[in-house]
């Protein structure tokens, strides 16, 4: 699903490449070396594999003086900067400030930790304090005008006598978020910037914690008489997971995506289900002190306030200026292109759920909660296709070696497990991989792995890097993590999961490729251009239907025979079923997005807003959007995606495309020579190159629409 930067990551582009301009105030580098490394927060990474993070030794305590500690220690390398007599260079400006914060960065990888994955009261409580801190701390770099006055400096003689490439597009990126984030605005203007950054700083925090609260406390119990149509590995974690929880000889839904999308699936139970999707679609809407709505007006009235500072008319305008959209009108121009023939689908997928329902004497009008359970029932009797049974293939040990395996093929990749407790982990359930260059042999980094839910886990999935890959002041190689929410077998029992998060998986594995494959020189160059990034994932989604894994990896949890030819023919004949749901769902949330920050945010009452720009769609009611804005993360808990959910279905344009073109190939999804190029131009530059520019590199013409409604099985009307 998403790639996110985690919090560690995205507090450090808020601290570094989201620069500003104006203000000097400054702060001394501690003299005391043994002040800086008491702190194992701090500290340099030690170990094999050019260090690693001391995950076992992390403790919430440590978190607040280390990240008051590195802010000091960053902002005395920006005096450092700002103070050099010598006329501005790339060397002595743009170098220095991409070494500058090493310390902070390093704190960040462990904040990031606690917030996403190690969450609790004592350290929400804690994030919350430092949330405005940082804040401020970000203002005193972005508002640094002699910051500024250097970088651009650099940035002009640039125009005059261009660096070399890579330098040149450091250059300009860097000069980028400047210009984009106020870099001349009056001293007023800018105190007023950084006064509204605080304020949405704490905000964001407070979302979070509102999901997480809901997430947390809206658990359905069920008896053993309430089981009705589960299967027996999902009894066995809803009750282990109610054990653990004080019920025993109960069941647990959690109220989480993994444990709510199979419940919904199979149960027989109506009113069950309606409960389960209410407490799901309801997050941070419910009245009460955790309620969202008050908080989204708020948000979005600041962001609002805060663009027009720069002179903009909203903030979709601002955003998306330096994405490969670069309009609020071309993002929702593609998102309209689709919307009609995906909730026409919806409505032929409704239509045959209703006929099933009716021939089963059912009695019920299909609505939002039954979408799931007769979806199920049509494609077994469309397609002959029972995706429990499909399940039993789906281990997740097998998927993740047959990732390793794609990965070898396509990329040179070797992962082999580090199992002698060597390499820290923050949890007992996190596994480490070395990935090895298997050509020439190098080392090119850690992969992590934490698969399962758990209590103050976010929730969804997402990759993160804990170092990047860059060969400025020496190379560093990569530290990689992909993170889902599995619910954990009970013990003994294979870990089965659905097709779709087999997907996931997969596409948030492609992340972690794109993290390996880099190839850049300085760090602001592994930075993501949000609807570009989400392509790369994406198209690696695309081998797990290859017939090389379903052969040699989906295999049966009780047999071990491979999955029969006949149920490999039901799946892909049925490879776009269901793609009314699939696509309604998602395009409501992301031209809900772009429509909330087009709006006039003046006295927004946002679920009437949700209400009527639903309406005003003719959004089917049988199914909800994806993300209801109450707990609408992506957008609402930080800045990475907002306006910029439409993303996925830009880079699924490129994916289509892309997809196409190694299916044209001559050795089809394996074809070396067409794999080779998709790393050089597609994985290795990271953001080195223009993405656009990098896409015509490898397919030699830009990508077409078409692809993506080929794909998705709806009509194609302007074909050439």
């Amino acid at each position: 699903m998403i790639h996110n930067k985690t919090i560690a990551r995205t507090l450090l582009i808020i601290a570094t490449a989201s620069l500003v301009g104006c203000g000097e105030e400054k702060a001394d580098k501690p003299t005391n070396i043994e002040e800086k490394m008491e702190n194992i927060l701090l500290q340099e990474w030690t170990g094999s594999f050019g260090g690693v993070p001391a995950f076992d030794l992390m403790k919430v305590e440590d978190i607040k003086p280390a990240i008051g500690k590195g802010m000091e220690m960053k902002l005395s390398d920006i005096d450092a900067i700002t103070n050099n007599e010598e006329a501005p260079t790339f060397e002595n400006v743009i170098e220095e400030l991409e070494r500058s914060g090493a310390e902070l960065e390093r704190a960040f990888n462990y904040y990031g930790i606690f917030s996403a994955n190690m969450s609790s009261p004592e350290f929400r409580d804690i994030q919350a304090e430092l949330a405005p801190k940082i804040s401020e701390f970000s203002s005193k770099i972005t508002q640094n005008e002699k910051l500024f006055v250097r970088i651009k400096a650099v940035y002009d003689a640039s125009q005059i006598s261009p660096l070399e490439a890579y330098k040149q597009r450091v250059v300009d990126l860097t000069y980028k978020s400047f210009e984009m984030n106020g870099a001349e605005l009056s001293p007023e203007k800018k105190e007023r910037y950084a006064a509204i950054s605080k304020e949405l700083a704490s905000l964001y925090t407070k979302f979070s914690n509102n999901v997480l609260h809901d997430e947390e406390n809206y658990i359905t119990y069920l008896t053993e008489e309430q089981l009705g149509g589960l299967t027996e590995g999902f009894i066995k974690s809803a009750a282990k997971i109610a054990a653990d929880n004080g019920k025993e000889g109960m069941y647990a839904i959690t109220n989480s995506r993994s444990s709510m999308d199979p419940f919904l699936t199979y149960s027989t139970e109506r009113e069950l289900r309606k409960k389960v999707w209410t407490n799901y679609y309801s997050r941070g809407d419910n009245g009460d002190e955790y309620d969202n709505n008050a908080l989204i007006a708020e948000i979005l009235r600041l962001r609002r306030e805060r663009v027009e500072l720069l002179g903009y008319s909203n903030y979709a305008e601002w955003r998306l200026q330096d994405r490969m959209a670069k309009t609020p009108e071309n993002a929702i121009g593609l998102m309209q292109a689709v919307w009609p023939a995906a909730i026409a689908r919806v409505l032929e997928e409704v239509e045959y759920m209703q006929v099933v329902a009716d021939n089963n004497g059912d009695e019920i009008t299909i609505e939002a909660w039954d979408y799931r359970f007769y979806s199920e029932k049509v494609r077994k009797e469309k397609y002959d296709l029972d995706m429990d049974e499909v399940k039993q293939y789906l281990q997740l040990d097998k998927l993740t070696e047959a990732m390793h395996s794609v990965a070898g093929r396509l990329f040179d990749f070797t992962f082999t497990p580090i199992t002698d407790g060597s390499i820290p982990v923050f949890q007992e359930d996190v596994n480490v991989w070395e990935v090895t260059n298997k050509v020439t042999g190098e080392n090119v980094g850690l992969w992590y792995l934490d698969p399962y839910a758990r209590q103050g886990k976010r929730s969804g999935a997402w990759a993160t890097t804990y170092r990047s890959y860059s060969d400025f002041d020496g190379k560093k190689n990569v530290l990689a993590s992909n993170n889902s929410n599995f619910v954990k077998p009970a013990p003994g029992e294979a870990l089965l999961v659905s097709w779709d998060d087999a997907t996931t998986f997969f596409h948030e594995f492609g992340h972690a490729l794109h993290f390996f494959s880099a190839n850049v020189k300085y760090p602001t160059l592994n930075s993501g251009v949000r609807d570009y990034t989400e392509f790369q994932s994406q198209l690696l989604e695309r081998w797990l239907a290859t017939d090389y894994v379903i052969n040699n990896y989906l295999v049966h949890n009780k047999t071990g025979e491979p999955m029969p030819a006949e149920l490999v023919t039901k799946i892909k004949k049925a490879s776009t079923f269901n793609q009314g749901f699939s696509t309604t769902e998602y395009l409501a949330s992301a031209i809900m997005d772009m429509r909330l920050h087009m709006a006039d945010p003046a006295n927004i009452d946002i679920d009437k807003f949700e209400r009527e720009t639903l309406t005003a769609l003719n959004m089917p009611k049988e199914l909800p959007m994806r993300h209801r804005t109450p707990h609408f993360g992506h957008v609402f808990s930080g800045e990475g995606y907002a306006t910029a959910y439409y993303g996925y279905m830009w880079a699924d344009v490129l994916t289509s495309d892309a997809t196409e073109a190694f299916a044209e190939a001559p050795n089809g999804f394996y074809d070396k020579d067409l794999a080779d190029k998709a790393v050089k131009y597609l994985f290795a530059p990271r953001n080195a190159i223009d993405p656009a520019e990098a896409y015509r590199m490898f397919r030699g013409r830009d990508a077409k629409i078409e692809a993506l409604m080929r794909d998705r099985g709806f009509p194609v009307t302007n074909e050439e």
